[in-house]
């Protein structure tokens, strides 16, 4: 189960466990080796005053275009996965582009022969809330879009999904 994934292993945004920024890191590991990542391409400037909260969604999309060719591919193997698959993104996530992320990862989990199911509303952002959480506390620091009716509407029809995935019936 995925909540506003990512299809693609990225780096490190942020110090490190070495309280480093740079080099950039992966953020995944297998057996303890560093999987190969995308970093982030730092040409990126945002386009909202500084003063406030900002999205960086596009950081991700220009790291993902400058730098996604990298071989091997920097893809998360959902195709490999032996259990059933549950995402669950927002169109207007301005954290990353999460719903084209989790449509890329259906496609492939699809071409694959493999379960997976896709919740979305196009109008929700990076924090869908689950019945029964209040809405998401604004960050001083980022956008997270999406509208808190519209991030409760996708939690909601999210919902019954993600307890049949836990086995826990609806």
């Amino acid at each position: 189960m995925a909540l506003s994934p990512t299809s693609r292993v990225w780096c490190n945004v942020g110090p490190g466990h070495d309280g480093e920024r740079l080099p950039y890191r992966s953020s995944w590991t297998w057996r303890e080796q560093p999987l190969p990542f995308i970093p982030m391409d730092d040409s990126w400037t945002a386009t909202q005053p500084s003063s406030g909260p900002i999205a960086i969604r596009g950081w991700y999309e220009l790291s993902e275009e400058t730098f996604g060719h990298l071989v091997p591919p920097p893809e998360i193997p959902v195709e490999k996965a032996r259990a059933d698959l549950l995402l669950v993104a927002g169109g207007d996530d301005a954290m990353w582009p999460s719903l084209p992320f989790a449509e890329q990862l259906a496609q492939r989990r699809r071409s694959a022969g493999a379960q997976v199911r896709l919740v979305a509303r196009h109008d929700a952002g990076h924090r869908p809330r689950l019945p029964g959480e209040s809405p998401a506390s604004p960050s001083p620091h980022f956008q997270y879009g999406g509208t808190p009716e519209a991030d409760a509407l996708l939690g909601a029809a999210a919902w019954p999904h993600i307890l049949d995935t836990l086995g826990s019936g609806a």
